[in-house]
């Protein structure tokens, strides 16, 4: 952050001081609230972020009254200023005219400058943090974006010292001559150098840049509302809520009469003999799957996965997976996918594996509702792992895979007993065909993993199994269960294996980065129209990909849009947790501002073909009949859409 030269705050009450009442500073700044919150946004520092600085300037504006309602505070009367342009001022012409306004407008300079200045020059001096009120939980708040100029102009401003933006602010915003800037910055605490050095830095501002400080891009009262980070808050507010109800758990315990419970109220000491207890850690009671029980079992889920892996016999490894698995050391790294519990099993699991795989001894553990993998080095050094990943209700393909080991930007599975045949495909280039993987004992030779794969996305390898029912693809998504990927209708998806799926997904096969480590169960790519372009440059197409989870929440809505010849689709709309181009609502609707190569810009619209109209209205108005719509428009508009469905139903785009 850039030093300010700020002086210390002048004594009110001098002779060149003249008062205005309480009454009139309040009329003023509830009048010109708009204008005021502008002029703090624009002159406090860049760092805290957009949203942050929004607040800042919100609070700094409802703490410039008064602290006493009986009192009448001084404002200086060189704030007016003494040129012709200060006179009209001060008769009332304009916002400038009216003292209580000025009064106002000086303590939210001055207050803003003194949120610039380091912390500990705050504390210092004794000043008040920068923002106590307004507070917004759960929401993030920011202006409209605006062109390129307007972020040329917030560049320039975020290069300039704290005076040097009220400066510039005073000069293009309040319209105020260096005469009367310099009065304001004095008035404001800015020390003689100070000032001058101030306006000389406004003076590189260059007057075209000085209307755009009306842009949109600066209001700070017309605001755009986003989420926060949805999974990390509930994260945060289940373990906030687990810790308030164990805290009350133990003040009531604690209170308890000497006659009462103990610590652990009737709870048995920590290592009794409890039976259900100890057959949950015992390995001899692990359950083992006979390896042709799945050929004639009516289930294909992992309860008929048979126990496999050279290691199956090794009682002591057993019995430390069970044991880490039910208690945790502070050296295991212990993770789990979105709603996953992480607690012991209830009861004895269902063996799946017990082996080597590269540097690592590996167990694979089912309890009926989740998959636990314990990995300990084979060099016997301290440490392990224990993931977790929730698989209740998986069949079929969805129980296919299970993720046995990652090296080197690969990736190992264990298939299920009935996959007869397992590949790799590169899921971006439909034509290319599969790669035959090498199976052991249900063991796949490695693959390339995209799940950790960073910088620009070219290729996207799925894991691609053949059984009796067909072929499935699965992506590893960074998890223990790969997802399954599907294609078509939202009410009847389809494997994404077919030559028309593959087609169908290749645009949009590195949009699976967006549901990495998200807990996902499927994937469905519906393709649910094309679009002929206005310029007559060819045929658009749309579609949904919805990424929906193994705990029900936290489903992944994305618009994608590909224009012709294009090699990659675009993500022009995201939603979270709404039931949009799912099964329960089998509908969408989204929009983008596109640019010929003429270099117009349309606002293109599309939904579902069971859409009959289409609306826009907010920065671009019009209609249409059909499920599309193109209307001329300018870079940057914003609009909000709406559409009508054949039934009568009005559905809303994606934003």
């Amino acid at each position: 952050m850039q030093s300010q030269d700020v002086a210390p705050r002048p004594a009110p009450g001098s002779s060149a001081d003249r008062t205005v009442h309480v009454e009139q500073a309040e009329a003023a700044l509830v009048e010109h609230y708009p204008r005021l919150v502008r002029l703090a946004y624009l002159v406090l520092p860049a760092g805290p972020g957009r949203g942050r600085r929004v607040l800042t300037a919100h609070a700094l504006v409802q703490r410039a009254l008064p602290r006493g309602r009986a009192s009448t505070p001084v404002i200086p009367a060189q704030h007016g200023g003494s040129s012709a342009r200060g006179r009209r001022a001060r008769s009332g012409d304009g916002p400038g005219g009216d003292a209580g306004y000025a009064y106002v407008r000086l303590q939210v300079v001055r207050a803003a400058l003194e949120a610039g200045l380091p912390l500990r020059s705050r504390a210092r001096r004794g000043l008040l943090p920068p923002l106590l009120l307004p507070q917004v939980w759960g929401l993030r708040l920011f202006p409209r974006p605006g062109g390129a100029d307007e972020l040329a102009l917030e560049q320039r401003l975020a290069a300039l010292s704290g005076p040097g933006r009220a400066a510039c602010v005073l000069r293009g915003l309040e319209q105020l001559s260096d005469a009367d800037v310099r009065e304001v910055l004095a008035g404001s605490g800015v020390k003689g150098a100070g000032v001058t050095a101030a306006l000389r830095e406004a003076a590189g501002v260059s007057a075209a840049q000085y209307a755009l400080l009306d842009s949109p891009e600066f209001d700070a009262c017309s605001l755009q509302a986003r989420p926060t980070d949805l999974m990390r808050r509930r994260q945060h507010t289940r373990a906030a809520l687990a810790a308030a109800a164990a805290l009350a758990v133990c003040g009531a315990l604690v209170a308890l009469p000497g006659g009462g419970w103990g610590p652990d109220g009737a709870a048995a000491p920590v290592y009794a003999q409890n039976p259900a207890a100890e057959a949950a850690l015992d390995p001899g009671r692990l359950v083992k799957i006979s390896p042709a029980a799945w050929k004639t079992s009516a289930r294909t889920d992992f309860s008929v996965w048979p126990a496999r892996g050279p290691l199956t016999g090794d009682t002591a490894l057993l019995r430390r997976a069970l044991a880490v698995w039910a208690r945790p050391g502070g050296n295991v790294r212990v993770s789990a996918t979105p709603g996953t519990p992480s607690g012991g099993p209830a009861g004895p699991p269902q063996l799946l594996y017990a082996g080597e795989v590269d540097n690592a001894r590996v167990v694979l553990l089912h309890d009926g509702l989740r998959i636990a993998r314990y990995a300990e080095p084979k060099d016997g050094t301290a440490g392990a792992a224990l993931d977790f990943a929730r698989v209740d209700g998986a069949t079929g393909a969805e129980a296919g895979a299970l993720v046995l080991g990652r090296a080197d930007g690969n990736v190992r599975y264990l298939t299920a007993p009935w996959v007869t045949k397992a590949g790799e495909r590169d899921l971006s280039k439909p034509g290319a065909g599969s790669m035959d993987l090498t199976l052991t004992d249900g063991i796949t030779s490695p693959l390339a993993s995209p799940a950790t794969q960073t910088g620009t996305c070219t290729t996207w390898n799925v894991l691609q199994l053949t059984d009796a029912s067909g072929t499935h693809l699965l992506s590893d998504l960074g998890e223990l269960v790969p997802a399954r990927l599907t294609e078509g209708r939202p009410a009847a998806p389809r494997e994404a294996s077919g030559a028309q799926a593959l087609r169908t997904w290749a645009p949009f096969a590195c949009s699976l980065a967006d549901a990495r480590a998200q807990g996902v169960r499927t994937v469905n790519a519906w393709g649910y129209t094309r679009q002929p372009l206005p310029d007559g440059s060819g045929t658009a197409a749309w579609a949904c990909t919805r990424a929906d989870t193994w705990s029900g929440d936290g489903s992944r809505v994305l618009a994608q849009f590909q224009t012709p010849g294009g090699l990659f689709g675009t993500a022009v709309a995201k939603a979270g947790d709404v039931p949009a181009c799912g099964p329960r609502d089998p509908h969408v609707l989204a929009g983008v501002l596109w640019k010929s190569k003429g270099g117009a810009w349309y606002l293109l619209a599309a939904g579902d073909r069971a859409t009959t109209s289409v609306r826009a209205k907010g920065g671009v108005t019009g209609s249409g009949q059909g499920n599309l719509l193109a209307l001329p428009t300018r870079q940057g508009r914003q609009a909000e859409l709406e559409g009508r469905l054949r039934d009568g139903r009005t559905i809303t785009g994606l934003r």
